[in-house]
């Protein structure tokens, strides 16, 4: 099992009640809360956590005010996919 946290101090200031509000599509293995309101996606292995990455940045695509709170959140929830250590890895 993989997890990836989503720190609440991103600029979109993504949380675990944030994530449920925008009704975003959610991993395949969930999501939890830490006891800061941190959000953490669930994946089986990277490659799953990549095509969650992946899918979410075609809906960054469709999504046209790139200033609004779903926009931002969804861009952060994609770096912190990209910037987990155990995807580097994984992507080399």
């Amino acid at each position: 099992m993989l997890r990836i946290n989503v720190p609440s101090n991103t600029t979109s200031q993504v949380n675990f009640s944030t994530f449920e509000i925008l009704q975003l599509p959610v991993p395949p293995n969930g999501v939890e809360a830490e006891i800061n309101n941190d959000l953490i996606l669930q994946f089986e292995d990277e490659e799953e956590a990549i095509a969650y990455a992946d899918e979410l940045e075609a809906l960054s695509y469709q999504l046209t005010d790139k200033t609004e709170p779903r926009y931002l959140v969804v861009n952060d929830i994609i770096m912190a996919i990209r910037n987990d250590e155990f995807i580097q890895s994984y992507s080399r």
